[in-house]
């Protein structure tokens, strides 16, 4: 395996932009001689079920189309670079033909954060009733009553644990503010309106309607994804061919929108980029998604009243035929309506404030009631933040709900994840259910221990 070259990548950090210089890692001897094969190839498979997907290449003819491309890409295959090239351009066109605002109609699922979690991603699509054209669905095996989570979901690693003291008794920035962080996760447990630590998002007696133990769809109801499709987890690269097959095949039945982590300068710094030229041998197929994130949809709007967003509001942005004429076919901007598309995030403020991401704004209730108002919406659903119970309201209104739906986060964090399902009634319903077990995933060859996290 030859050494890559020194590469330059810029990161957004808390405060400012800047540029550091990185070289990767000396390939393991060990890894390089077995077979050949790239190092994340190799894939830690005891104990697996027979039945669980094998990661690895896909053996696809040349003549081989979109069809064969889903099969394979529904087994934890990496398709090749010519037909990855194929599938970019394939789903180009199915984004080109859609809004900035992409209307999509009930009953509909909607997904939070996936970040490369492949073998979650799967088990969302079993508590969702299946992938769209899927028959024979397989039962979901992690679905949680929410009974299990009173009290909230504890953070039981001790180091996570400290940082959260720390965050939560008012330290600027738990992980020291010059780490390779994009700063994802809220600062500490999430928050009620009210301050307090306790999540107001579950429970019997808080008037919110949960699925428990039942399968939520039939898998013929629609699908929004709210964007950060890789980085952090092992398979990103998988994750998003299934997802963009899913979209050649069914385009009106998926909706992708664009989150902070589909950017070039995001990608080079949490692994999509890195895994792309592991198992490429070079950056072809990376440029190629990069070109995918920038026609991805800005928003989705359910019935006309539910907004979906990544992140969140922005001060330039005051009805939402303003994000309509937003230019979205371009790398997230570093300020603007754009930029805070898909970095802002609700929080307990009066109006707006500076946010600690150095990207985005914070947003506050005010701001939320009177956009819904303004807009005729009934909520805005958005991703972008770690919720240890898989979602929660926003504000006494409940005016904002953040849908997180990636278990058990960089495989250390412990929390529970959910996806939101929306009928003809527009009334939420929430699915929670866990990290699929060891025996029905697969682990990257040398990657047992969880990759690094920060809050």
């Amino acid at each position: 395996m030859r050494q890559l070259k020194r590469y330059s990548i810029r990161r957004i950090t808390n405060t400012h932009i800047k540029t550091i210089t990185t070289t990767p890692k000396k390939p393991i001897s060990a890894l390089k001689r077995a077979l050949n094969k790239p190092i994340a190839t190799i894939a830690e498979i005891h104990n697996m079920s027979p039945t669980v997907p094998r990661p690895g290449a896909a053996k696809l003819g040349p003549r081989s189309g979109l069809e064969e491309w889903l099969a394979e890409a529904k087994q934890c295959h990496y398709l090749p670079e010519w037909a990855m090239k194929q599938l970019c351009e394939m789903v180009k066109e199915c984004l080109m033909e859609e809004s900035n605002i992409q209307p999509v109609a009930t009953p509909v699922t909607i997904c939070g954060d996936i970040h490369g979690q492949f073998y979650d991603l799967l088990e969302l699509f079993r508590i969702a009733g299946g992938m769209p054209g899927e028959t024979n669905v397989q039962a979901p095996t992690t679905m949680i009553n929410t009974d299990a989570l009173e009290p909230p979901t504890e953070i039981t690693d001790p180091k996570l644990k400290k940082k959260i003291r720390s965050s939560d008794s008012g330290v600027e920035s738990a992980s020291g503010g010059d780490d390779d962080d994009d700063d994802d996760e809220p600062r500490g447990r999430p928050r009620t309106a009210g301050g307090s630590n306790r999540s107001t998002s579950s429970g019997a007696d808080s008037g919110i309607n949960v699925n428990n133990n039942q399968v939520s769809g039939n898998g013929n109801q629609n699908f929004i994804f709210l964007g950060d499709f890789v980085d952090r987890g092992y398979f990103s690269l998988e994750t998003f061919t299934l997802l963009m097959c899913l979209k050649a095949t069914y385009p009106d039945k998926i909706t992708l929108v664009r989150g902070n982590h589909e950017s070039r300068q995001i990608t080079q710094v949490y692994g999509f980029y890195e895994e792309c030229q592991q198992k490429y041998g070079n950056a072809s197929v990376w440029k190629s998604c990069c070109q995918v994130f920038d026609f991805l949809v800005l928003a989705a709007v359910v019935d006309g009243e539910v907004l979906c967003v990544h992140g969140g509001l922005s001060p330039e942005i005051r009805t939402v035929d303003q994000i309509r004429v937003v230019a979205r076919a371009q790398e997230i901007p570093h300020e603007g309506a754009f930029c805070d598309l898909v970095w802002s995030d609700p929080e307990d403020v009066d109006t707006w404030a500076v946010s600690p991401r150095g990207a985005g704004w914070l947003f506050g209730d005010k701001v939320a009631n009177e956009f819904n108002h303004v807009n005729g919406l009934k909520l805005i659903a958005r991703a972008h933040q770690l919720v240890n119970e898989g979602y929660k309201y926003h504000f006494a209104q409940k005016s904002v709900v953040t849908v997180w739906s990636a278990p058990n986060y960089c495989y250390r964090c412990g929390n529970v994840a959910s996806i939101m399902n929306v009928g003809e009634d527009l009334n939420p319903k929430f699915s929670i259910f866990s990290a699929v077990p060891e025996d029905q995933r697969a682990v990257p060859g040398g990657r047992r221990g969880a990759g690094d996290y920060f809050l």
